[in-house]
């Protein structure tokens, strides 16, 4: 499972001129599922998500999570993250998980978030997304479940 998170000031998903999700400060993770992820690996980095400290605390210094900020996540499929372009000039995304297991795993991930009490708002899995965004710092984290578990 790969996460790319931004810290942000706001952002938004837009599908069919429709706003899906929409969330003010906080992150917006494009979250990508790979062939060997399961609903273990989802929890893990779920976790991993929710204790991360990237915002600043009263002394400029990375120290705080999202709770710590009232913070909230937009979460937005994208299994482009596992593209290989090793080969040639057109990606291959054979590593990334087919649709129905890629769906729930990322159903599961929003879900356990909102376990964590963390307010999620969401894009539609598999639909041509328009995501707007206000980026903070700019602040950019990569989480990989294969380095880090």
């Amino acid at each position: 499972m790969k996460l790319v998170i931004q810290r942000v000031k706001e952002a938004s998903c837009t599908v069919n001129n429709s706003i899906t999700g929409q969330i003010d400060q906080g992150f917006m993770v494009l979250v990508g599922i790979g062939l060997d992820d399961d609903e273990q690996i989802v929890m893990k980095m779920a976790n991993k998500l929710a204790k991360l400290r990237i915002f600043d605390d009263g002394q400029g210094k990375m120290n705080l999570s999202l709770n710590d900020v009232g913070g909230k996540i937009l979460s937005i499929s994208q299994f482009t993250l596992y593209a290989d372009s090793a080969k040639g000039n057109r990606p291959s995304f054979t590593d990334a998980a087919k649709g129905e297991m890629a769906k729930h795993l990322y159903d599961c991930f929003n879900t356990y978030l909102r376990q964590l009490d963390l307010i999620v708002e969401e894009g539609i899995f598999g639909a041509d997304m328009k995501i707007r965004l206000l980026n903070d710092g700019p602040v950019t984290i990569i989480l990989d479940s294969k380095e880090l578990f």
